[in-house]
């Protein structure tokens, strides 16, 4: 870390203290991007770092709903509202014990980045709450999104901020939200994407972020002449993103022989075909299993309580969750012969799994590029909701997969070092120019 960084960090942790997961996400962007920084006084002149690391609006909410058994329960909601320079807010909700306001800002801050980088007119945001809908009755689901959303409606809207869903928040919790946010306002609106398709939603929404990832593989692995066709590919998590990079691994000729669930791993040397997926996709999307069934039914070998980075494979794709992988478990990957890592979720590198990786210069895809497919449909859907109208399969996946050509596009300019891309800085200055230009246009506001 350099001086500076060192110093402009320093100062984010003393202003925002026990905020780990938003002091990590600041440090490795900045750690990017401050040469660049340092090169362009008018950054520094305008005070666009000090102003990209506080939020435009925080707001913190108590949610009181009552469950099956007339209980009364009381959970906090949050949203981030980070930047709208470049247009609304937009970021997914996430329903999880851990939600916490330092992880909120993480996400929120990140997506900042990742929303400029999909050449999209979208700003950045990110919310959610601590609730679990693990274990909840349809019914509890529904009073909880209720709930959540009688209190947050009157600070969304389809040019103000427009969220989508995220780890625990799915088609069924999209769709009690915006029914809420419809009896409210008295409106139907393009005021969350990952809606129903007959409701206003997009084709290839649920399919977006893993599909995403697979396309900026693709690119990644075109810069060394090579391709997925062959290849063993690991993937954690068994929600959405793996799903779908699942999915479309197999389809262009990798081997996925992994999943995993908080409990543990699973490992399958003869590989997922179709079948054994919507095994996956049945047991985690219907039944809210675990994914040991996986192991028991396939009669594969289940890793309990582990990571599957000690697999040997030549792709990694780590889809579950923040700091998933560290510094020793990248070791095993490079050591086992892995000559791409890319993220499906947000931040599951901690630094020290980063730093391996850049030292070895295989190739590293971070998540605000990796995995901005999601949200580049979710603003997809956003432009056909303007329009009143529905693009058929074809044109939002081609759309799609030439938005994840255009961020590799980005990143590969901005991270070009001799024959290495360091995708890092290529993705966090190539995401920061656009911002950073727009807020110097529209003035110290």
């Amino acid at each position: 870390m350099s001086r500076s960084v060192e110093a402009f960090v320093e100062k984010v942790v003393a202003r925002n203290p026990g905020e780990v997961e938003f002091h990590q996400a600041v440090y490795e962007v900045f750690d990017s991007i401050m040469p660049y920084v340092e090169k362009n006084p008018v950054y520094q002149k305008n005070k666009i770092l000090e102003r990209l690391v506080e939020p435009e609006r925080t707001i913190i909410f108590r949610i009181t709903w009552v469950n099956d058994k007339g209980e009364i329960q009381v959970n906090r909601g949050f949203r981030v509202q980070m930047n709208s320079a470049i247009g609304p807010y937009k970021g997914g909700f996430r329903f999880h014990p851990s939600v916490n306001l330092s992880i909120m800002k993480f996400l929120a801050f990140e997506q900042v980045f990742k929303n400029s980088l999909t050449t999209l007119p979208i700003g950045g945001g990110k919310g959610g709450t601590d609730f679990d809908p693990k274990g909840k009755s349809d019914n509890e689901v529904m009073r909880f999104c209720q709930a959540f959303m009688s209190e947050l409606f009157r600070h969304i809207g389809p040019e103000t901020d427009v969220p989508a869903g995220d780890i625990g928040v799915g088609g069924r919790e999209i769709g009690f939200l915006f029914g809420q946010y419809k009896k409210l306002r008295n409106e139907f609106t393009g005021v969350l994407t990952g809606k129903g398709y007959g409701w206003g939603g997009s084709l290839v929404r649920p399919e977006a972020t893993g599909y995403g990832l697979l396309y900026f593989v693709e690119e990644m692995l075109k810069t060394r002449k090579e391709t997925l066709k062959g290849k063993i590919v690991a993937i954690s998590g068994s929600g959405n993103v793996a799903q779908y990079a699942a999915e479309k691994a197999m389809r262009m000729g990798g081997k996925v022989v992994s999943f995993s669930d908080s409990n543990g791993s699973v490992y399958d040397p003869n590989g997922v075909d179709e079948k054994k997926l919507k095994f996956i996709k049945e047991l985690k999307n219907i039944k809210r299993g675990r994914i040991k069934e996986y192991a028991d039914k396939f009669n594969c070998q289940y890793l309990d309580g582990q990571h599957p980075w000690g697999i040997k494979c030549d792709v990694a794709l780590p889809c579950a969750t923040q700091n998933e992988v560290d510094g020793n478990e990248a070791k095993t990957l490079v050591k086992n012969g892995c000559v791409c890592v890319a993220e499906g979720a947000n931040m599951p590198n901690n630094p020290d799994a980063i730093k391996v990786y850049l030292d070895a210069k295989i190739l590293y895809g971070p998540g605000k590029a990796a995995n901005a497919g999601g949200v580049a449909v979710s603003g997809l859907e956003m432009s056909q909701n303007s329009m009143l109208l529905s693009w058929p399969r074809e044109e939002v996946d081609r759309r799609l997969n030439d938005i994840m050509k255009a961020i590799h596009s980005q990143c590969a300019r901005y991270g070009k070092q001799g024959d290495f891309i360091n995708y890092v800085a290529g993705a966090n200055i190539g995401g920061f120019v656009k911002v950073a230009d727009a807020m110097i246009a529209q003035g110290a506001i």
